[in-house]
């Protein structure tokens, strides 16, 4: 892959990785609710649900969700419920006593689910799929140079804002700190869903 084109590919993961949006903002959510230990099955498991979704669509099912209007509006109403129930969720927990019992328990295997209902993350995936990828004599072997890239990427910013979250944790433990968190936190959600509905 010529050094230009791998340019843009990193400022485009560093762009759409490092900006608010559903995983990033419930990475913060749950380790300031629940420590950075509980939050890290969903730290991992974001990259490993994003880059399965990319390798699907370098298979083809990218192509097949463009085409059928019906099941991109089925992926889009799937994602709005979800962000709007865990913001629901989210904005109840006001201690972090609630959030330990069991309020904000998003775990590996949600986190995985998360990124085939999260349209960033398509967006994300069809962009470099149809950018990097797709219709090119080298596809594989410039999928082994994304693939990792965008692994990498999805993992350092979620960590990131996880670790941002934990930093919180003692602080927000006092008063309606966290309360207050919790709701802006639900609020973001609740705008990405409300994004998700215009896009």
């Amino acid at each position: 892959m010529p050094l230009a084109e791998f340019t843009a590919l990193l400022a485009l993961a560093t762009a759409m990785s490092f900006t608010p949006g559903p995983n990033t903002t419930l990475s913060t959510a749950l380790a300031a609710n629940r420590g950075l230990g509980p939050a890290m099955r969903f730290v991992l498991a974001v990259p490993v649900g994003w880059s399965a979704l990319l390798l699907l669509c370098a298979g083809g099912l990218g192509a097949v969700v463009v085409a059928a209007p019906m099941l991109r509006l089925a992926i889009k109403a799937l994602g709005i419920a979800y962000l709007l129930w865990l913001a629901w969720k989210l904005a109840h927990s006001s201690t972090l006593a609630q959030a330990d019992a069991a309020r904000m328990q998003v775990g590996f295997w949600q986190g995985v689910a998360l990124q085939f209902v999260n349209i960033k993350a398509w967006l994300l995936a069809l962009t470099i799929v149809a950018g990097w990828v797709a219709g090119r004599a080298d596809s594989l072997q410039r999928l082994a140079v994304v693939l990792p890239v965008m692994l990498l990427f999805a993992l350092a910013s979620n960590l990131l804002y996880a670790s941002t979250g934990a930093l919180l944790r003692q602080w927000l433990a006092h008063g309606r700190r966290l309360l207050w968190f919790n709701r802006a936190m639900a609020l973001v959600l609740a705008l990405t869903a409300l994004w998700m509905l215009r896009s």
